[in-house]
């Protein structure tokens, strides 16, 4: 009777074992990668319906509709909401899950490649439009470019302190990225907080112009093309200024190291590509653009 128990036993143990280990199996045939699976997340359609809001609030008060300007400033703080749960999860799973493999880093550079394409994509319609209608001004508008009822901004006052202001943010951004390279704490900080106040200090600067423009978004194609190039261009310096913050804060927490700093390269490339964006904005609108009043077309055929 004995034996036949010891037996029963032996064979249940090693049932027992065998699930465990098939389970244990299953378990690593199922998570043996480098490969990130992100966990379900409501951010992807909360930050969709902020930038819905954003947009067609934005649009309604230009059309001096009711409710519009609400509407703009729901979907704004939605999406700066939606902007730092997201963030959060996302130092969460790098810094503090380990989750972010060399495989997962791979991605992320090749997605931040693509994002910033399609921006290029997106500001090449803005300077589309812009020479469509400068290059061959219509009757409507006087034949001539700016057309005759725009006193445009002059170049050589804020545009150009502005010029000079975003270029030497891109020369203390290119610093903080070599010296956190090296390991250099102390010049990444420094480096960094002089890149924040210059982008602050643009900002500023180009509120300042906006109030004191002797034009607007509805004064003809010239007005739209001017800020809605230069305005989405702002909007993206506000961005980039919030990304190289977020590093700055990850950086004095030491949640980056010389090997593993994606977050605030990434934030250095969209920065190097928005000073980009000005240089072509300041040679083609500001210079280019606010020539004297002739027809731009004649003069690129003579």
């Amino acid at each position: 009777m004995h034996g036949v128990l010891g037996l029963l036993n032996g064979v249940n143990s090693t049932f027992i074992m065998s699930n465990i280990k098939n389970k244990l199996d299953f378990k690593y045939l199922n998570t043996a990668h480098q490969f990130h699976l992100v966990d379900p997340s409501p951010w992807p359609l909360l930050a969709s319906v902020g930038g819905l809001c954003l947009t067609s609030g934005g649009v309604l008060y230009m059309q001096k509709m009711l409710g519009g300007w609400g509407l703009f400033l729901n979907g704004f703080f939605l999406v700066l909401l939606v902007m730092y749960v997201w963030w959060r999860d996302i130092v969460r799973e790098a810094t503090f899950e380990e989750h972010h493999t060399v495989a997962v880093q791979r991605g992320l550079r090749l997605g931040m490649i693509l994002f910033i394409a399609s921006e290029v994509m997106f500001f090449f319609a803005f300077f589309w439009a812009f020479f469509h209608s400068s290059l061959a001004p219509v009757f409507n508008i006087g034949g001539v470019w700016p057309p005759h009822a725009i006193i445009a901004v002059d170049t050589y006052t804020v545009p150009l302190t502005n010029t000079f202001i975003l270029l030497s943010s891109g020369a203390t951004v290119t610093w903080a990225h070599h010296a956190i390279i090296l390991g250099a704490k102390r010049h990444v900080v420094i480096s960094l907080i002089y890149t924040l106040v210059l982008a602050v200090l643009f900002t500023y600067f180009q509120g300042l112009e906006y109030v004191s423009a002797p034009f607007n978004i509805s004064d003809g194609i010239y007005g739209s093309c001017f800020y809605m190039a230069t305005g989405f261009h702002g909007f993206h310096v506000f961005a980039g200024t919030i990304a190289l913050f977020v590093s700055f804060v990850r950086i004095v927490l030491n949640q980056q190291t010389t090997t593993h700093h994606f977050g605030f390269e990434s934030a250095i490339w969209y920065w190097h590509f928005v000073d980009v964006v000005w240089l072509f904005l300041f040679i083609n609108i500001y210079w280019w653009g606010n020539l004297e009043p002739h027809n731009l077309s004649a003069t690129v055929l003579m």
